[in-house]
């Protein structure tokens, strides 16, 4: 059964579909497991951390869906990265099936060694269960031209030379979350840890990494069960990074 886009809700403007959806949460105001807020344009678009999600409007697809995991215990929460990335990595691939489509940890979709997504996921939390995750999600579709200070942005359209379909896009994507939302209802933890693992950007690869003023060269060899990336250096010793801690030298 499908449950991701059920239900759209469009919006022609919003500072973010993120906090769009917390705050109808707090009011009360009731989303079914699986809703969608997609918006033509996000006036404050948020990135991991304090970074921002630049999209121009109607170009791209920015939106968030609800979940209510609450069969996932806390500690389990990032298999829910894994599901969303792996998804939203299949729609990809499912465009651009002679290209390279991978997850550069912890959630961002590359198309060779461009950005095309992002991924935001907000979890809240009760007790040791997650009673809601609210998914960010940011993917260049039809945009060509980006801000100069934006790390190494590329759309579909870079890819196709066409405009496609924003709402097919959309569709599409959540018949793609949909098959990986289900692996997580199933409880496929196994299933899901080894897709993400053969899907991740670099993997097995010796390349460089900043940690904090000193560059270092490794290669990635997998993730935590909490989503910390895992690294062996050269000279074998394996090291492992919260998403702060590391950066990616492209």
């Amino acid at each position: 059964m499908n449950i991701i886009g059920r239900n759209i809700t469009r919006l022609l403007t919003v500072g973010s579909t993120n906090e769009y959806l917390k705050n109808s949460i707090n009011l009360n105001n009731e989303f079914e497991d699986g809703d969608i807020v997609v918006a033509s344009e996000q006036s404050s678009g948020k990135g991991r951390g304090n970074k921002t999600w630049e999209s121009e409007p109607d170009k791209n697809l920015t939106f968030s869906v609800l979940l209510k995991p609450d069969f996932i215990y806390a500690r389990q929460q990032y298999f829910i990265n894994k599901a969303i990335s792996l998804g939203l990595a299949e729609f990809v691939g499912s465009v651009l099936s002679n290209q390279k489509v991978t997850i550069k940890w912890p959630n961002d979709i590359y198309i060779n060694n461009g950005k095309v997504a992002g991924i935001l996921i907000d979890n809240i939390i009760s007790g040791n269960r997650i009673t809601y995750s609210i998914i960010g999600i940011g993917i260049n579709i039809n945009q060509l031209d980006f801000d100069e200070f934006i790390p190494n942005p590329v759309s579909l359209k870079n890819f196709t030379d066409k405009n496609l379909n924003l709402d097919d896009c959309l569709h599409s994507i959540c018949h793609y979350l949909n098959l990986q939302y289900l692996q997580l209802c199933n409880l496929n933890f196994s299933k899901l840890e080894q897709s993400y693992h053969s899907a991740m950007y670099r993997l097995n690869e010796n390349h460089k990494f900043k940690v904090e003023n000193e560059i270092i060269e490794a290669k990635i060899i997998g993730v935590t069960e909490f989503g910390q990336l895992q690294l062996e250096t050269l000279e074998k010793e394996k090291i492992e990074f919260d998403y702060n801690e590391i950066e990616f030298i492209i």
